[in-house]
């Protein structure tokens, strides 16, 4: 929905403040209305929509968390972002990210031992438990 990882939304005033903040910070984008108008269609035609990506997510933190290879606490997935630390036994970052690659799923490494997940909508529920099978085949070994 927001292709530039986030949206802001509130009053004018709000938002206002906002914009001279960033400014001040030295954070200045051109066209980023292009990606203002992808965050608002968004919030007109996907909100709902949401909610199964967050389901997703959660399916495959689930998956994921069963695994003594992987350190996931469940109660930090509350969105449609996966975050998991791998234990020395796995495999690390970038060969999960390899290794899961060949096989269609794309993840990425924030660090030797830290993978992260997106789910959204052109990913369904079967896809991500096949996605979430392959992730725990590859962490498993």
């Amino acid at each position: 929905g927001a292709p530039g990882g986030s949206l802001l939304a509130g009053s004018k005033e709000l938002v206002a403040r906002c914009v001279r903040h960033r400014r001040m910070l030295g954070g200045a984008m051109r066209q980023s209305g292009i990606l203002s108008a992808a965050g608002l269609y968004a919030l007109d035609h996907n909100l709902e929509r949401l909610r199964d990506d967050h389901a997703n997510a959660r399916a495959i933190a689930t998956t994921l968390a069963a695994s003594k290879r992987v350190i996931l606490d469940l109660a930090t997935v509350q969105t449609n972002i996966v975050v998991f630390h791998l234990t020395p036994e796995a495999p690390d970052g970038p060969a999960v990210v390899a290794r899961t690659k060949e096989r269609s799923v794309l993840v990425y490494a924030f660090g030797p031992r830290t993978v992260r997940l997106v789910t959204h909508l052109d990913v369904s529920a079967a896809q991500c438990a096949t996605a979430a099978g392959i992730l725990r085949s590859v962490v498993d070994g």
